[in-house]
């Protein structure tokens, strides 16, 4: 499958990786050897008549693997909780980014609970903001600095 450019025949268009996510060799369910580069930071929509891989590539393969890149990032004490994912039946897959998908549905029990301290993503953007953060007075609009 090759990607075009508005204006351009797919044969001109010179694909960027670092602009894109590749897969190579998608053999999951239907799918028979898939070749994809899709587009990042676009809006991509995939269609096609019932039963040609939509599912497959989309779910199955492609955010199964963001999910198992996600899974990999976290502590080895968060990942005993979750389930082992499996790697899709594909060669590679490069330029995809770890992935999440969370249901409208409330997973626990407390109020306090949000999208950033179930995902733990809220730990590490706590410790980033300490790191580098300035703390400015109300008072005289100057930074506020350590002193001895």
């Amino acid at each position: 499958m090759k990607v075009s450019q508005k204006g351009k025949k797919p044969a001109e268009t010179a694909i960027e990786p670092a602009d894109h996510i590749f897969i190579k060799g998608a053999r999951t369910h239907n799918l028979k050897n898939v070749d994809v580069a899709i587009p990042r930071n676009k809006l991509v929509v995939v269609t096609g008549v019932s039963g040609s891989g939509k599912s497959s590539l989309t779910i199955d393969t492609l955010f199964a693997e963001g999910q198992r890149r996600y899974a990999e990032s976290l502590s080895a004490y968060a990942r005993q909780f979750m389930q082992r994912m499996n790697k899709p039946d594909v060669d590679y897959i490069k330029g995809l980014c770890p992935a999440i998908a969370i249901e409208q549905k409330v997973i626990t029990r407390t109020p306090r609970s949000t999208v950033g301290s179930m995902t733990e993503m809220y730990d590490y953007l706590r410790l980033l903001y300490a790191r580098i953060g300035h703390t400015i007075s109300p008072v005289s609009g100057r930074e506020v600095k350590k002193t001895t």
